[in-house]
């Protein structure tokens, strides 16, 4: 399974390199689902305040303008925030995509995107979506580019004609949905992992198993989540417009998991998903 490869983040500017030498936060904060407007900016304003440095949203979140108003007001500079947005299904293709970008890119008010990904793999059309990412990497209007919710089969497929190997792949991942085969194929393909819905919208943290281990270390269920997450070398944007959490979530590197913790948690895998499944879903 991955690992941090030696790495341990010590705190919340703790970056690690994607395999094109970016450096990306391992935690950050994700904005699926909070809502367009004030609540939305104002939660991007507090992660900054607390001292994230990674903001995660999309097109589909109809909240970018909030992000790119929150960062411009923080008083951050630019270039200390690493910002990823992603395009949606319905603007896939070449052409289709790079309009999206421009959209997406005034939105957030930005010059560069510091990650761009393919939102799913939507079938006939991920391939041409990502020749689009590519020109956008090789324009210098992204630094990075990747893909989300990507299967092994899909990562093969695409990687037969990309000029360029995705650096992240970011996936549905928390203790009970491992997907160890996809995990050690990301790792071997040098394709940085990273969790969307770590927590799993607060609907199992509340598992014996992991109450154990938090009282163990003193800590709360979802921050011996985030720290599993990070043991095992996968970056991590846990969402939430509540101060207190987004402070709380930022509170895991005061404390190391053992082995058995490790193995407590990932044993909890039933392959239960809360979102969809990429080979299901209808695009």
């Amino acid at each position: 399974m991955q690992n941090t490869n030696g790495q341990q983040p010590t705190d919340l500017s703790s970056t690690v390199a994607l395999n094109n030498g970016v450096q990306i936060p391992w935690l950050g904060l994700g904005v699926f689902k909070s809502p367009p407007g004030r609540e939305t900016e104002q939660a991007v304003r507090w992660a900054l305040e607390i001292g994230y440095r990674h903001v995660d949203t999309a097109a589909y979140y109809e909240n970018e303008g909030d992000v790119g108003r929150a960062l411009k007001d923080s008083g951050v500079p630019r270039e200390k925030v690493f910002v990823t947005t992603k395009v949606w299904n319905s603007d896939q293709g070449y052409e289709q995509t790079l309009k999206a970008f421009d959209r997406s890119r005034k939105n957030l008010g930005v010059e560069v995107v510091d990650l761009y990904l393919e939102h799913w793999p939507v079938r006939e059309k991920y391939k041409e979506t990502w020749k689009a990412l590519e020109k956008l990497l090789a324009g210098g209007k992204v630094r990075a580019i990747g893909v989300s919710n990507f299967l092994v089969h899909h990562l093969e497929d695409l990687m037969k004609s990309a000029s360029v190997t995705p650096v992240l792949n970011q996936v549905e991942f928390h203790p009970f949905l491992v997907q160890k085969e996809l995990l050690e194929f990301d790792a071997r393909s040098g394709i940085r992992h990273e969790a969307w819905s770590p927590l799993t919208r607060g609907r199992r943290l509340d598992n014996p198993v992991i109450t154990r281990v938090a009282n163990k270390h003193g800590k709360t269920n979802a921050q011996v989540v985030l720290r599993w997450d990070l043991q095992l070398g996968v970056v991590t944007i846990p969402k939430s417009v509540h101060r207190e959490r987004i402070l709380e979530n930022s509170k895991v590197f005061d404390f190391q998991l053992d082995a058995e913790d490790v193995a407590l948690i990932t044993g909890l895998d039933a392959g239960a998903r809360i979102g969809p499944n990429p080979d299901t879903i209808t695009f």
